[in-house]
């Protein structure tokens, strides 16, 4: 890999980049609105309850 110039700054590029979308994806999560992946998470249950009653 040395014949190729300026090639060392890719693992650290991606090696911060692969940082900051886990840390974005963690404040995400803890700021989120908890009742809204309640209410995400009950939705498969909640549609095939739907439809035993249409049936």
């Amino acid at each position: 890999m040395d014949s190729i110039a300026g090639i060392e700054i890719f693992p650290l590029i991606s090696l911060i980049i692969f940082f900051v979308f886990f840390i974005g994806l963690i404040i995400y999560v803890w700021k989120a609105d908890k009742e809204r992946f309640q209410k995400i998470s009950r939705l498969p249950l909640d549609l095939n309850e739907d439809d035993n009653e249409q049936a």
